[in-house]
């Protein structure tokens, strides 16, 4: 019996990449991946935008506060893609695949790509609305979307992830929230797989590896961003605190409604990186 073979990986990014071009997208100097709640956080100019579900080979999700559409146009007078929202592990879709729009974005010419996300504090200094700029992470999700055949042309087999978030844009996105007024801290963030939320010794477990936050995404688009030559920069919204000393019950809206009040300040930050790039 014969099944239908995918194609290779390079042909889907090409494929994705020339149906967004005839779309009326362009080559983005960055790509900006905007995570739970945080869909509004940037608003462009001349938009176009495209569903997910019309794209081929894009994974499509279905959890709240997450639109599921990419957009191009102009922010801070840089031509950007925006990703309103993504798909995760915990939904059933292969990392390979849940990591494919990263890999479109580097096809149509991005150079860098911000990653923002809804987290929980472990660090106990850490507050609910924090911005924490991301200095490295931990890949606990027991999979890794490198995982397979290499494409040699895609990305090395081995890619050093020594510097995965890049120390030029934490300094310009430091710079960029001093001159925006917004407060910033840096952490390292744990990937779990989800979709519950930790146990209290798991978070005691986290906090002893060296964690300040914990989420369910962002390190396999990270892994796939450096595999393919981008540079990094992680965003992570606090929107609840993870402490095991006195753990909450905690909803999913509760980190969307927290993550949404914090947007507009992420928008902010994005928007001056963007701007300090071009002065």
């Amino acid at each position: 019996m014969s099944g239908v073979s995918t194609p290779p990986l390079s042909e889907r990014m090409r494929e994705a990449a020339a149906f967004l071009t005839d779309s009326g997208m362009r080559a983005p100097r960055a790509a900006l991946v905007l995570g739970s709640g945080l869909s509004d956080a940037v608003e462009l100019t001349e938009a176009v935008s495209v569903p997910y579900s019309e794209i081929p080979h894009f994974p499509v999700g279905s959890v709240d506060g997450h639109d599921g559409r990419v957009e191009f146009g102009s922010l801070a007078g840089a031509p950007v893609l925006v990703f309103r929202g993504r798909v995760h592990y915990y939904e059933g879709v292969p990392l390979q695949e849940a990591t494919f729009p990263v890999r479109v974005a580097r096809e149509l010419g991005a150079k860098w790509i911000a990653l923002t996300n809804a987290s929980g504090a472990i660090n106990p200094g850490f507050e609910v609305g924090d911005m924490v700029l991301l200095s490295d992470h931990l890949n606990l999700m027991g999979d890794n979307p490198l995982v397979g055949p290499n494409d040699d042309t895609v990305g090395p087999r081995f890619p050093d992830l020594s510097k995965a978030y890049s120390r030029a844009l934490l300094h310009q996105a430091e710079a960029a929230a001093l001159a925006a007024g917004v407060a910033t801290r840096r952490g390292i963030y744990a990937a779990v797989s989800g979709p519950h939320y930790e146990t209290p010794a798991e978070i005691r477990m986290l906090r002893l590896a060296g964690a300040d936050l914990v989420g369910m995404s962002t390190v396999p688009e990270t892994i796939v961003a450096v595999h393919a030559g981008m540079d990094v920069l992680g965003v992570s919204v606090v929107t609840d605190l993870a402490f095991p000393e006195d753990l909450q019950p905690l909803a999913h809206q509760e980190v969307v409604r927290a993550a949404a009040a914090a947007a507009p300040r992420v928008g902010a930050l994005l928007r001056g990186v963007l701007e300090g790039e071009s002065s």
